[in-house]
């Protein structure tokens, strides 16, 4: 089901919506790689991965993978093939099983997508990052491409039924690559620099203000 999804969308999500993109060579070509992107919209996870050449895993709510009917079957298709992997936000051991879900994804030698922020901004700021990034990155030691997006708040506003015709920037950045730079920093600390170096270099492609503290995610999302 990738494999038929990724040959048709893409190429037609780029002609009619033309996102203007900067930086893709920052992206290898293959090998595991974390892109971390700030988190403005739904539809980021479907926008990243339309520009980028290689597959990109994201972790999406479970919701969208147990609906009922013909119209639950073809969400749960196209999630899937999206490449992306369910996850349930509400349980704790869920969330931390998440991660060893990436690890894998990371040790196939595949492109892992994940947001910092934990859930999309819903005023523009940027957030500040949680450590999972970077607990991947130094676990898996793997590089993690800083993401920047633009636009896609417009594209696919809540409540919105279908994605609108506006600009969308999507800029790569150059890799942050862990490996042999945090050797004798105690853990909890290296996890807490790597993740807000990501998070710095998140905030020059996008020139977004910085909230300085988490983002929660609201009880109705």
């Amino acid at each position: 089901m990738y494999g038929v999804l990724h040959t048709v969308v893409p190429p037609l999500a780029r002609a009619v919506w033309r996102p203007t993109v900067t930086g893709l060579h920052h992206v290898p070509a293959s090998g595991p790689v974390i892109l971390a992107s700030n988190h403005l919209s739904f539809v980021d996870s479907v926008v990243i991965p339309v520009v980028v050449p290689r597959k990109v895993v994201f972790l999406a709510k479970s919701d969208y993978f147990t609906g009922t009917g013909p119209a639950g079957r073809l969400q749960r298709a196209w999630f899937e093939g999206l490449g992306m992997l369910p996850v349930d936000r509400d349980d704790t051991k869920a969330a931390m099983a998440s991660l060893d879900t990436a690890l894998e994804v990371l040790a196939r030698g595949e492109a892992f997508g994940i947001y910092p922020e934990g859930t999309r901004s819903r005023d523009g700021r940027l957030y500040r990052g949680r450590t999972g990034v970077a607990h991947l990155a130094l676990t898996a030691g793997v590089p993690v491409v800083p993401v920047g997006l633009r636009g896609t708040e417009r594209l696919q506003p809540v409540g919105a039924r279908l994605p609108r015709i506006v600009p969308v920037e999507v800029t790569f950045g150059e890799p942050v690559d862990p490996r042999g730079r945090f050797d004798g920093v105690p853990l909890g600390r290296a996890r807490r620099l790597l993740t807000d170096e990501v998070m710095a270099a998140v905030q020059r492609l996008t020139g977004q203000e910085e909230a300085g503290v988490y983002n929660e995610r609201p009880a109705d999302a």
